[in-house]
């Protein structure tokens, strides 16, 4: 039983030792400015989301979340989706309290669990700058040299 506590101690500490505060996502397919209302529109509709700001010339979106809200990266690809283009880039400030990054190791954040590859062992403190690596994430051609496997709902694979 006290393994048990222990356990789920850990857990939790993770789990509230790192938050993610804003995406920067790059989209492709867009040919003009009416594309990329088209996802602003789309990613405003997420209950979580506080503000979209988007560049029009990198096809950039940065994304800020409400307080205290629950990020989706899952549910802001299918907006992108939904308004018929792709995630090319995908990057997440993530704000971490004294976790220790171990290559392979998973760390849980908020609903999400990521595992990091091709990085250090180091302690995370500060913002830091979350790259995702898995399917829909990246190009295909940039998903393709990473060769990730596909990883269960809410759970990817990163990089710093």
């Amino acid at each position: 039983m006290k393994k048990l506590f222990l356990i789920i101690s850990i857990a939790i500490s993770m789990v509230s030792n790192a938050q993610v505060t804003k995406v920067s996502l790059q989209a492709s397919g867009l040919t003009c400015s009416m594309c990329s209302n088209s996802i602003h529109k789309a990613l405003k509709t997420l209950d979580f989301v506080e503000k979209v700001d988007a560049d029009i010339k990198t096809y950039t979106f940065e994304i800020s979340f409400k307080t205290n809200s629950k990020v989706d990266f899952n549910m802001i690809k299918k907006k992108v989706e939904g308004a018929g283009f792709t995630v090319s880039g995908f990057k997440a400030t993530v704000l971490f309290n004294n976790v220790q990054l171990e290559n392979g190791r998973p760390i849980n954040i908020e609903d999400m669990t990521l595992y990091f590859v091709n990085t250090a062992d180091q302690p995370l403190n500060g913002a830091k700058e979350v790259k995702l690596i898995d399917k829909g994430f990246v190009s295909p051609k940039e998903y393709k040299r990473n060769a990730v496997p596909d990883s269960a709902p809410n759970t990817y694979h990163a990089t710093l």
